[in-house]
């Protein structure tokens, strides 16, 4: 594909932000933290995906959440959640709730993951059932792994509250999944900080955990036109980074993250963003 001047000098600027990018002590600033802290690949698993579904709001906010969740699990989220029972662990995470989701909740997504770990074995292999290469990303799969969870709670006796769906979300309900895709990006991608511990499913089926960071540096950047913060304007703005790394779009994610969160683009207009024009 024909890259424009303008998107040479951008992907330029961009690998200068991603090769000075510190990581590592950006640790600390990202909930990915928490999933450095084990080593096991099915601890890692279950870590990351609880650790993704806390991840919005105010960062100082919804970490002590997640760090307050995975010391009640003790030593191995993966045993405790095999192991998960609704009403012998009720109490164990008492007290414990974080802006939509209150502790019931909680403890029902929990419920739901350990029915899944039990039926399928591990996130990647129910993720894996739903993949398809020939998809040009992984919104389907996405979907259907998602409807899988929905399944168990229509067969289960759990309430189904405003609070438990909000950890699930979905493309073909048009949002963005930015906590899934998130999710996905640390358990596939093997570069940087991001895990890799799924094998076999191609790094550019990724789509950008979109938020309102990411949406608003990408306007200033052209790398979308679209206003809304949804399914389709993260696949238009992943579509654009493959454009400068097809292999890899979502290189650029992390960094890019938080220079939003840092609010380092607070005063660029669009057209008039400096990674464009210097």
């Amino acid at each position: 594909m024909y890259i424009t001047d303008n998107r040479l000098i951008l992907k330029k600027n961009l690998d200068s932000l991603y090769d000075s990018y510190d990581f590592k002590n950006r640790l600390a600033y990202d909930p990915i933290e928490f999933l450095h802290k084990f080593s096991k690949a099915s601890d890692i698993e279950i870590a990351g995906f609880i650790a993704s579904a806390f991840a919005y709001g105010r960062i100082d906010l919804f970490k002590p959440v997640i760090a307050r969740i995975l010391s009640a699990m003790g030593k191995s989220p993966y045993d405790f959640i095999i192991n998960f029972d609704l009403y012998k662990h009720r109490n164990v995470f008492s007290g414990i709730q974080y802006r939509f989701s209150k502790n019931d909740d909680i403890t029902g997504f929990l419920f739901v993951l350990h029915k899944v770990i039990v039926n399928y074995g591990g996130l990647e292999n129910l993720f894996k059932i739903k993949f398809n290469k020939d998809h040009p990303n992984t919104g389907k799969a996405l979907a259907g792994f998602v409807n899988t969870f929905n399944l168990i709670i229509h067969e289960t006796s759990l309430r189904e509250s405003a609070g438990l769906r909000h950890f699930l979300p979905s493309p073909e309900k048009g949002s963005a999944c930015k906590r899934l895709n998130l999710f996905l990006r640390w358990m596939i991608r093997d570069r940087d900080i991001d895990l890799g511990i799924w094998k076999g499913i191609p790094k550019n089926k990724l789509v950008i955990p979109l938020d309102t960071h990411i949406a608003r540096i990408s306007k200033c950047l052209m790398l979308t036109k679209r206003k809304s913060v949804d399914w389709a304007t993260a696949v238009e703005i992943t579509e654009s980074l493959k454009i400068f790394e097809p292999e890899d779009p979502l290189k650029y994610d992390f960094a890019l993250c938080h220079q939003g969160v840092a609010k380092l683009c607070n005063e660029l207009r669009c057209g008039e963003c400096t990674l464009i024009s210097k």
